[in-house]
C-alpha cells in the first residue's frame, strides 16, 4: 500500500531565515547603489553600468553554460567519475573566469597607455595566462589523485559479505 504525502512545507524557522536573507540582500543592493551614485562621478556611471552589464552577460552567456557543459561531459565520460572530480573541474573554471573578469579592466587600461606608468606596472595578460595554466595543472593533478583514490577504493573487497 502506497501513501501519498503532500509536499513538505517549510518550517516557520526556514521562512524566517529566508525573509531575513532577502531583506539583508535587498539592503545590501540598496547600500551598494547608494554608494555607487554617491562616490562615482556622474560621467563615469555609464562605464560602471557597462562593466556590470558585461559581467552579467559574461556570467550568464559564457561561464554558466561552460560549467554546465563540462559537468555534463565529465558525467558522460566512458566510466563513472567521482562527483569530487566534477566539482574540482567546475571550481577551476569558476575561479579562472572570476579572475579573468577582475583582471580584464587592468589589461584594457594598459592597452590605453596610462598617464602614470607606475599605476599598472605588471604584465597582467601574461600573469592571467600563468594563473589559468596553474589552475589547469592543479585541477588535473587533483582530479587524477581523486580518480586513483576512488578506483583503489572500488577495487578493495567489501568487508560485508552478503
Amino acid at each position: 500500500m502506497m501513501t501519498t504525502s503532500s509536499p513538505a512545507r517549510p518550517s516557520s524557522r526556514m521562512r524566517a531565515a529566508r525573509v531575513v536573507l532577502v531583506v539583508v540582500g535587498a539592503l545590501g543592493l540598496a547600500l551598494g547603489g547608494y554608494l555607487m551614485v554617491d562616490t562615482v562621478a556622474l560621467r563615469r556611471l555609464p562605464g560602471v553600468a557597462l562593466w556590470i552589464g558585461a559581467a552579467i552577460v559574461l556570467h550568464d552567456a559564457v561561464i554558466s553554460p561552460l560549467v554546465f557543459g563540462l559537468g555534463v561531459l565529465t558525467r558522460r565520460a566512458g566510466h563513472r567519475l567521482a562527483g569530487a572530480i566534477i566539482v574540482t573541474v567546475q571550481a577551476a573554471i569558476v575561479l579562472g573566469s572570476l579572475m579573468t573578469l577582475l583582471v580584464l579592466p587592468a589589461i584594457a587600461a594598459q592597452g590605453l597607455g596610462p598617464k602614470n606608468p607606475t599605476i599598472l606596472p605588471l604584465d597582467y595578460a601574461r600573469n592571467l595566462g600563468l594563473f589559468w595554466l596553474t589552475l589547469a595543472v592543479a585541477s588535473v593533478l587533483i582530479s587524477v589523485w581523486l580518480y586513483l583514490r576512488t578506483r583503489r577504493a572500488n577495487q578493495r573487497p567489501s568487508r560485508i559479505q552478503s
